[in-house]
């Protein structure tokens, strides 16, 4: 069992200390996927990559979950990442006050974003599994292999997946 998944372990036991160690060990990966949710926001977004991290392990923190091992904790963290930014797109499409000079832009991918989010929510009801590969390979970046190790599964089913899921999210976004 690797340092990660330990600290991990431990940190679902109650131990503090454990969460303290492990942060820095998993720093670089949380701030590399939310950099990966961050490119495709707008430039002026009131989130920056550290404050995205600290807001998804803040709400991580709040629960308590029986850690398997690190890739469960790397789809999780993607996972309230996505949320803290939907919440933050939710909350600008309701401000009266929104920049002029990119207003349209800004609100039209805020939509886009809660309209994927409820999508994804409506497959995750469906098929658990490809909601995470559509997770992974589209917020958190990673290659269909890397998918593949991190769920336990073939290459292949992943990429069957992700067709699969692509296809189905299209339909449903483009229903309203």
């Amino acid at each position: 069992m690797d340092e990660i998944t330990q600290l991990l372990k431990a940190w679902s036991n109650g131990d503090n200390e454990a969460l303290e160690k492990l942060l820095p060990l998993v720093d670089h990966e949380l701030r590399k996927i939310a950099r990966s949710y961050m490119r495709d926001e707008r430039p002026n977004h009131i989130l920056q990559t550290t404050a995205l991290v600290n807001e998804a392990l803040m709400k991580l923190i709040r629960e308590s979950i029986s850690w398997d091992n690190r890739r469960q904790f790397y789809a999780l963290i993607a996972k309230r990442m996505r949320q803290v930014l939907i919440d933050y797109a939710r909350r600008a499409n309701r401000a009266e006050h929104i920049d002029l000079g990119d207003a349209d832009a800004a609100q039209e991918r805020s939509q886009t974003l809660i309209i994927l989010d409820e999508a994804l929510t409506k497959l995750a009801q469906t098929d658990e599994r490809m909601a995470a590969i559509v997770e992974s390979r589209f917020f958190i970046g990673l290659t269909n292999t890397e998918i593949a190790e991190l769920l336990g599964i073939s290459r292949a089913t992943v990429e069957r997946d992700w067709r699969f899921a692509c296809s189905w999210l299209k339909t449903e976004m483009n229903a309203d």
